[in-house]
């Protein structure tokens, strides 16, 4: 357990505490060697491991998931990524849209623990949330996720957070912003104990108190973290059945991907989440279908992914390797994005002829703008109008990419020199490769963009003129005073939502960038569970998830 000393002051559990840890072990090392418990333990593993379960650093999705289901924020979002009450029971948004009002649920508590003295709990209150809020924003924190309250009007209540009472909470922004209750759901916005935080420190992390469904058990670290039933926890289903339905989560900390795969072939693990390379071929076919084999044992499930893979442009014009704009244009109709994603994603991926806004984030009835369908014919003809291979000349184009996308970037490579344009792939390690992505310094680049929360705007930020990298993650510094104008007004008013597919088509007009795929969540499920939810941010909520031992 990673209860320990912090400034000569310590947590001692009490003998019952103990007893009940030792219990939840028991129960998960007796689960991973039967399938038949009268406990219910979902399992997975993590292979990278969770640095931290204080939701102010729930910046991955190794963080996310474990967090998700220890702490909650004032809204939350359904499986079609609706804004749902969590504990907000409901709120409402002043004619300008800049005070944002949220009533609380007044039966929501802490999780168990001595930290709250002799009735071991108490209450969630507004004042918590103010309290939460200003620790995201303190530099002191360096919480990753400071940004999402950056337009908060500082000279309101704390920093733009006021609780009216208990029960009542205001948040006011400088500014409208469309998707900003939508941001509220997010791990980031969690509502955290004063008392846990000044106890604990930066030990919080591998001590979590939150109000889920699941509260903090045992953290045997680079082996297991076991997270039990919550039984305070304030949700009921429809027909008035407490949640959750799980008496614990288990966590495991396998490293190696093949060590994960027979674990899970052997019933160990519950589910895995995106299909290894190595394994894909074992549990899938060509055309991205559960093998037969398997159907006994497990299923398969998928879903549209708010992530988008895609090769960037440079357009500082000023730098080595700058790429013209119609060898940009040519680039995007040589390739032929249906071909790649049959044969190097198993058809578990959706071609991305248009824009880098997945399709899932376009306004009802909009129709997508014109994009780049393969045609090679074409491709060649952009160029020998441009005057390339007469009065200029064709030089090599090297693209940057990762390791693990060294395939795609062949495919590129080889669809490329079909038209008479030769590539040179340079690979770099993730960290110096996010670096150079960042400062600006490569001329073509591999990346991709997974969305926080589920609006467009997350998208069309990345090409917004006040975000040129390395400030903001505008690395193809592309600059346009027209689709400014166009984001300004989609990130500030509901009414001109139907503006996103014009402010994208901008983009694809100078060829900015090449999107290749918009990905899908992948996983495959041991037959055992039900109720596990999938949605396009794959989030996963274990409130509602069951057990079936046979």
């Amino acid at each position: 357990m990673l209860l320990e000393n912090r400034k000569h002051k310590t947590i001692g559990f009490k003998s019952q505490t103990i007893v009940a840890l030792f219990a939840i072990f028991l129960l998960s090392y007796s689960c991973k060697n039967s399938n038949t418990s009268v406990y219910k333990i979902f399992r997975y593993n993590e292979s990278k491991g969770i640095p931290t379960l204080d939701p102010a650093f729930a910046r991955n999705q190794t963080i996310i998931w474990p967090t998700s289901n220890i702490f909650n924020g004032l809204v939350q979002l359904d499986n079609q990524l609706h804004v749902k009450p969590d504990i907000a029971t409901y709120w409402e948004s002043s004619n300008d849209k800049l005070t944002h009002t949220f009533y609380l649920r007044t039966d929501v508590y802490f999780h168990e623990h001595e930290l709250f003295g002799k009735e071991r709990t108490r209450k969630v209150t507004a004042q918590d949330f103010v309290y939460s809020f200003n620790r995201i924003i303190d530099p002191a924190t360096s919480s990753p996720g400071a940004w999402i309250f950056a337009n908060t009007d500082k000279n309101f209540g704390l920093n733009g957070f006021y609780a009216l009472n208990d029960s009542v909470l205001q948040i006011k922004l400088t500014k409208p912003f469309v998707p900003f209750v939508a941001m509220l759901a997010m791990p980031y916005c969690m509502v955290v104990p004063k008392e846990a935080i000044d106890f604990l420190g930066d030990i919080f992390g591998q001590n979590p108190i939150g109000t889920g469904p699941f509260s903090f058990a045992l953290w045997d670290l680079n082996n297991k973290l076991i997270l039990k039933r919550n039984p305070i926890y304030f949700e009921c289903d429809s027909l008035g059945n407490q949640l959750p339905y799980l008496d614990a989560i288990h966590i495991s900390f396998i490293a190696d991907k093949q060590s994960e795969f027979m674990e899970f072939l052997l019933g160990k693990i519950d589910f895995i989440s995106g299909i290894n390379a190595t394994n894909k071929d074992e549990l899938l076919t060509r055309d991205g279908q559960l093998r037969q084999k398997h159907h006994d044992k497990f299923y398969l499930q998928t879903y549209p992914y708010l992530n988008t893979e895609y090769l960037g442009f440079n357009l500082d014009s000023t730098i080595s390797g700058y790429v013209e704009k119609e060898v940009r244009e040519a680039l995007n109709y040589a390739f032929n994005r249906e071909r790649m994603v049959v044969f190097l994603r198993n058809n578990l991926a959706i071609p991305a002829n248009v824009s880098l806004t997945p399709p899932i984030l376009y306004p009802k009835g909009s129709k997508q703008p014109e994009g780049y369908e393969f045609n090679q014919e074409k491709a060649i003809n952009i160029l020998k109008n441009a005057g390339y291979g007469t009065s200029k000349e064709l030089k090599p184009i090297t693209l940057t990419t990762t390791p693990d996308y060294l395939d795609i970037a062949e495919f590129f490579q080889h669809q490329a020199k079909q038209i008479g344009v030769k590539i040179v792939i340079e690979t770099a390690t993730g960290a110096a490769f996010r670096q150079k992505v960042a400062n600006g310094d490569l001329p073509f680049f591999r990346a991709s963009w997974i969305a926080d929360y589920p609006h467009a705007e997350n998208y069309l930020s990345l090409f917004y003129s006040k975000n040129l990298t390395p400030a903001g993650p505008n690395y193809t510094k592309f600059i346009s005073p027209e689709y400014d104008l166009l984001y300004q007004q989609i990130s500030t008013n509901e009414q001109f939502e139907h503006l996103i597919p014009k402010a994208d088509s901008i983009v694809m007009s100078e060829a900015a960038v090449i999107p290749l795929f918009y990905d899908v969540v992948v996983r495959v499920v041991n037959k055992r569970v039900s109720n596990l939810p999938i949605n396009a941010l794959n989030a996963i909520s274990l409130k509602r998830t069951m057990i079936c031992d046979e």
